[in-house]
């Protein structure tokens, strides 16, 4: 269907800008953190917040007041486990993963690669992607608990003392 009625029409065009005026006021309050791309519990929160605000645009049976309580709660509920991460560690092992060594020295961490699905070919393609034109000058590549992956060159000191503190991988010397 090409066209339905006016009144749907009237209707997005008025709930659209207040919903969206609501959402973001909803953000600013709850601060930055809540739509980071920290990990996948952000991930899921701010997908639920975008289906939320579609939702409340396109469907005649959810009013305005209704959609915008809902954004409110999954903001809550955002802001209240990511506070309580920060202060209580399972908490944030729960919500959380840890971010795995997939190179350490130039070599590849086959269990590791296996373990997160990863193949060879995506690390090197984050390998070009840093510069890096030769994996033996390439300390480490982690898989980061976003997703993404972070190449280290030029490491030194000890695995306690580095970015590779809170890595979970085996670090050979």
């Amino acid at each position: 269907m090409l066209f339905d009625s006016w009144t749907g029409l009237g209707r997005v065009l008025l709930v659209g800008p207040l919903a969206y005026v609501a959402l973001v006021a909803i953000l600013r309050i709850s601060g930055k953190r809540t739509l980071t791309k920290l990990n996948a519990f952000d991930l899921v929160v701010t997908v639920a917040l975008g289906s939320t605000l579609a939702t409340v645009l396109l469907s005649k049976s959810v009013a305005l007041a209704e959609g915008v309580l809902a954004m409110a709660i999954l903001v809550f509920f955002q802001f209240a486990i990511t506070w309580l991460a920060v202060r209580v560690s399972w908490v944030d092992g729960l919500i959380k993963s840890e971010p795995t060594l997939l190179v350490h020295n130039g070599l590849f961490l086959e269990h590791a690669l296996r373990t997160q699905r990863v193949t060879k070919d995506e690390v090197l393609s984050a390998l070009r992607s840093s510069g890096a034109g030769d994996l033996a000058v390439v300390d480490a590549v982690v898989l980061e608990t976003d997703g993404s992956m972070s190449v280290l060159k030029g490491q030194s000191g000890t695995p306690e003392t580095t970015t590779l503190a809170n890595v979970q991988g085996e670090l050979s010397a």
